[in-house]
């Protein structure tokens, strides 16, 4: 039975991921920890907590003496590392909490699972999930790829790709079993409102200013979250060990498409005048370090691993704010702070 510890899953991607494997894996126990920082949410994953193999453990991966005595206490056999600061602009303003999450933290896991499995490397797996930003930025043309070079312009990226590379020195130095996938921007339900889409979805709905840096010409590859979940599933079970697979949604579109596109779907579910939430866009100044285009060729997980995404952007992007509008104390829960006050409930409830 594999014990499979997964960092970061209440947040966004995590919960998509915890919730994947403990429905398609009963035969697996998931052990899913997180800090519940403002980017966690135990209410992401209300339908799976009753669940007889998922257990939450409430930690710090930056506790370094927490994690060792977790692995002593659990034995994981496996270790899905998505825990992170991950928003650009909260990097610039407070890189320090990146640097202990990111790489210390990731060092935290890596020693413990480094002291647990060294008798046993067999059937033991250290997957850790990564970020496109690590490459820097495009021109107008060409992709990111598995060898692309680093070259990280922000806190956060730089934070990301120090994690990368010393997981990959763990796997050379130490043998560790270890996979690591680079993605691009994930886009779905369950997502905090400081990130783009849902941030224009909400505004939208409460007639506030829509904030686009610059002149909105920013590129990104948009992945619907549900498919990383699915890629991670698979790199998990299939990758081969010291392997990088990319995961690219082949969806490139400029901030400023976006926006537009979602204003249109906005003004058309809300029954709105045509054209009315497009007038709600306030350009700002540019984000300091902001690249121009990211995109990713995710044709290695494709050939080797068969994976390829499910959905484009428009249908994803469709599914993604009916998701919104019918969850909408979810995201009133989300944008007060009291979904804050889950665990408190539940852990009072479940003693």
């Amino acid at each position: 039975m594999k014990k499979i510890l997964i960092t970061g899953g209440a947040g966004f991607i995590g919960s998509h991921v915890v919730r994947l494997f403990v429905e398609k894996y009963p035969g697996y126990q998931i052990y899913n920890l997180d800090k519940l920082t403002y980017a966690g949410n135990l209410a992401n994953l209300k339908d799976i907590e009753n669940k007889p193999n998922y257990h939450f453990i409430k930690a710090d991966i930056v506790d370094g003496d927490a994690i060792m005595k977790l692995f002593e206490t659990h034995r994981f056999d496996s270790v899905v590392h998505l825990a992170a600061e991950s928003h650009v602009d909260r990097s610039i303003s407070n890189p320090m909490e990146f640097i202990l999450t990111n790489i210390v933290g990731t060092v935290n896991l890596l020693n413990a699972a480094r002291h647990y499995w060294c008798e046993n490397l067999e059937e033991k797996r250290f997957y850790h999930i990564s970020t496109d930003e690590v490459y820097g930025s495009l021109g107008e043309t060409g992709f990111f790829v598995e060898t692309t070079k680093y070259d990280p312009h922000s806190p956060y990226s730089a934070s990301k790709a120090s994690s990368d590379h010393l997981v990959r020195a763990y796997h050379d130095t130490y043998k560790l079993p270890v996979v690591i996938s680079n993605c691009s921007n994930n886009y779905g339900p369950n997502q905090f409102p400081e990130k783009l889409i849902p941030l224009i979805i909400n505004n939208i709905r409460h007639n506030k200013s829509l904030p686009v840096y610059g002149k909105g010409e920013n590129v990104r590859d948009w992945l619907y979250v549900v498919d990383h979940a699915r890629a991670i599933d698979l790199i998990f079970h299939i990758g081969i060990d010291g392997e990088t697979y990319n995961i690219g949604g082949h969806n490139e579109w400029r901030n400023i498409d976006i926006i537009r596109l979602i204003c249109k779907l906005m003004d058309e579910k809300l029954n709105r005048e045509a054209g009315s939430s497009e007038k709600l866009i306030t350009f700002v100044k540019d984000r300091a370090g902001h690249d121009l285009r990211y995109a990713i060729d995710s044709s290695k997980l494709q050939h080797e691993l068969g994976w390829v995404p499910s959905l484009q952007f428009e249908e994803g992007i469709r599914k993604t704010i009916d998701w919104y509008l019918e969850n909408q104390p979810w995201l009133d829960e989300v944008t007060s702070g009291n979904y804050l006050k889950y665990y408190e409930q539940q852990y009072d409830l479940k003693r």
